[in-house]
């Protein structure tokens, strides 16, 4: 292969570019940690000015190293971000290879965590109170649209750093060619409902084995809890009823280009019924050669 010929081919290569965004303390910086250690070349509180011009560097690169990017993009780098909005629809219209993903928390959650951390809220020296709580209703109102369109949208409230590496991983590790991946969240509604889940079932109408002494302090990840969930017949029908559903309606999101389809799985605490059902549904999906991941948000809290 002649020297010209290897350079075309490096141009050529398919690229993976993630644009992470979102509120300020939802985890961006994590996000990108376990993207580099995936293999992305990764540039931190890129100017929103630049987002096009570094695009182009990494699409005419002839470094293979390029081709897997991504940065955090948010306002730090810029309060305007009406041209930063703008760049990323005229990708989307031209079609260029990129993922938009949104890090998102409750406001309460973002305010207790910058108190422990005593860091500064960017928007801080704008709003009139100089709260952190003014200036993170501000950011959100800043960030909505993008939010609206991004390809992948994770709330943090409750999940642990481990938790949303594993995620992040399991999103963008293997080929974005493969098709839309279907997550699905198992979740205690007495710890809140997650707010990035595309459809969410209450599984509260089955058996409980929080009431069985000797199960109480296991979860659905227990053989001898799965057993018992899955040992009424109301359990059997309510998750054929699921997949079903979910058996019809994920081809429709794949064929409107949907990337993540996010499933919630809701009981009362979230460790016993929902986790032995996500890890049901995880399993029949799998089988049918979809891309899968299954997070258990409160399997371990009390």
């Amino acid at each position: 292969m002649t020297c010209r010929e290897k350079s075309y081919t490096l141009i050529e290569f398919i690229m993976e570019f993630v644009i992470i965004t979102g509120l300020s303390g939802a985890g961006k910086t994590c996000a990108l940690h376990a993207l580099e250690d995936i293999g992305f070349y990764c540039v931190d509180n890129l100017p929103t000015t630049l987002l096009k011009t570094f695009y182009n560097l990494c699409e005419t690169s002839t470094d293979s190293a390029m081709k897997r990017v991504a940065v955090v993009i948010d306002v730090r780098g810029g309060k305007n971000l009406t041209n930063l909005y703008n760049d990323i629809m005229g990708f989307k219209e031209e079609h260029k290879p990129f993922s938009l993903l949104f890090l998102d928390a409750k406001v309460d959650i973002l305010v207790t965590r910058f108190k422990e951390t005593r860091r500064r809220h960017p928007l801080a020296d704008i709003v009139l109170d100089k709260s952190i709580e003014s200036a993170l209703l501000l950011e959100v109102s800043y960030l909505e649209p993008f939010k609206k369109i991004a390809d992948y949208t994770i709330d943090t409230s409750y999940v642990s750093v481990k938790l949303l590496k594993e995620r992040i991983t399991e999103i963008f590790l293997d080929d974005s060619e493969k098709g839309i991946i279907i997550s699905f969240m198992s979740f205690g509604f007495k710890h809140g409902v997650p707010n990035d889940c595309d459809t969410i079932f209450d599984a509260r109408c089955l058996p409980n084995p929080f009431y069985i002494p000797e199960l109480k302090d296991k979860t659905g990840l227990d053989e001898d809890v799965y057993d018992y969930v899955f040992g009424f017949e109301e359990t059997e029908n309510f998750v054929g009823k699921i997949t079903d559903f979910l058996d019809y309606s994920v081809p429709l999101y794949r064929k409107e280009g949907k990337a993540e389809l996010v499933v919630g799985i809701g009981c009362t605490g979230g460790k016993h019924r929902s986790v032995a059902i996500a890890q049901t549904l995880k399993k029949h999906f799998m089988e049918l050669g979809y891309r899968t991941s299954v997070f258990h948000r409160d399997a371990n809290r009390k």
